[in-house]
């Protein structure tokens, strides 16, 4: 298990998965996501165009993505070429899998209290 962070007591691949999320909630980064995954990659002139926004407010979105591993980016000439990384898209993926295969099991036995009842 990863050490735990300074980000409210989770551990490094909580706040990593956390910092993914946040990254994703936001509807332009999620939609540049999208953008991204169909292309496989777009030069930021080619984004700013997708997105009708301001060539440093997309700037701004590709920083966090990137920050948040979700992208990289690679100087062509006079401008930069984004892709999805590879690594950390396969990372997300795994960590989701393994999150939503806990999701709706029952409590083992010993750790079941009678006083919790479900909510649904």
């Amino acid at each position: 298990m990863a050490k735990a962070s300074s980000l409210s007591g989770l551990t490094a691949d909580e706040a990593r998965l956390a910092k993914m999320f946040k990254a994703l909630g936001n509807p332009v980064r999620f939609r540049i996501m999208c953008l991204l995954a169909e292309k496989q990659e777009c030069i930021t002139g080619e984004i700013v165009e997708f997105t009708t926004l301001a060539q440093s407010t997309v700037s701004q979105h590709l920083k966090v993505l990137r920050e948040a591993g979700l992208i990289r980016g690679e100087i062509e000439g006079p401008a930069t070429c984004y892709c999805l990384d590879e690594a950390g898209i396969h990372w997300l993926k795994q960590q989701v899998t393994d999150w939503l295969s806990k999701c709706g099991q029952e409590p083992a036995a010993d750790t079941y209290r009678e006083e919790h009842t479900r909510c649904c």
